[in-house]
């Protein structure tokens, strides 16, 4: 983003890091980049960032890409860690978002990018909670698009696979350990997230090599949409109708 000549804030735990960074940034690409110190899993500090968000009117971009990944097979996880994670990945995303998309479409610009993950679309392969709080932020990205469509707002969510990032150590594990073939570096994962977001995708997929795959997918999902929701159970079920009462 620097790169593209936007001024930043930066926002994480590790103000040090946050610092030595911006003033990298600042002297590379000769934006403005404020610090903003800040742990995610903690409320009064998500409200810090959402109050910076509302009152500042020259953020007209947010990158939700805060996270954390399980530390195992949810059977063998930890419940405080795992409701630790559905703070960051789900309630600090929800509300900076929803932040993010109210004030925006007050203002009639702005963008919101939602790194969610291609586990989102199969839950069978990797820790339940991890899998459901990644489907939270694409069920969310859609549903914010289409509150804000009209309103001069961009949404986007980006579903990465395997990436090279501190994710595996952090959860005390190790990126080695995969399968290298699987496993995209960082800088390539977001030059094609960008890429996506230039191209007006409100779902990005960076490894999906036909975009054909995923307007299937979600034509399929949408052609559930009109028995979703009836007056009577369906007839596979052999339910007679209640009566009246």
């Amino acid at each position: 983003m620097a790169r593209r000549g936007h001024d930043l804030v930066l926002v994480a735990r590790d103000e040090k890091r946050l610092s030595d960074l911006a003033a990298k940034l600042s002297a590379q690409y000769g934006v403005t980049v404020d610090v903003l110190k800040a742990d995610l899993t903690l409320r009064d500090d998500v409200r810090a960032v959402e109050k910076r968000l509302r009152e500042d009117a020259t953020i007209e971009l947010l990158v939700n890409n805060a996270g954390i990944g399980p530390k195992g097979p949810l059977l063998a996880d930890d419940l405080d860690y795992l409701e630790t994670m559905i703070e960051l990945n789900v309630v600090a995303v929800n509300r900076l978002a929803i932040a993010a998309a109210q004030t925006f479409s007050a203002r009639g610009k702005g963008a919101i990018i939602n790194i969610a993950s291609v586990v989102a679309l199969v839950p069978e392969r990797f820790n339940g909670t991890y899998n459901a709080s990644k489907a939270f932020v694409l069920n969310l990205t859609q549903s914010i698009h289409t509150e804000v469509s009209g309103k001069g707002v961009k949404v986007q969510a980006v579903l990465p696979g395997l990436t090279r990032t501190e994710i595996f150590d952090r959860a005390g594990g190790s990126i080695d350990r995969l399968d290298p073939s699987m496993v995209m570096d960082v800088t390539d994962l977001v030059d094609a997230a960008l890429a996506g977001f230039d191209q007006g995708e409100l779902v990005t997929i960076p490894s999906l090599p036909d975009a054909a795959d995923w307007a299937t997918f979600s034509n399929a999902r949408l052609a559930l949409s009109p028995n979703l929701s009836h007056d009577r159970p369906a007839a596979r079920y052999g339910i007679e109708r209640a009566e009246a009462v």
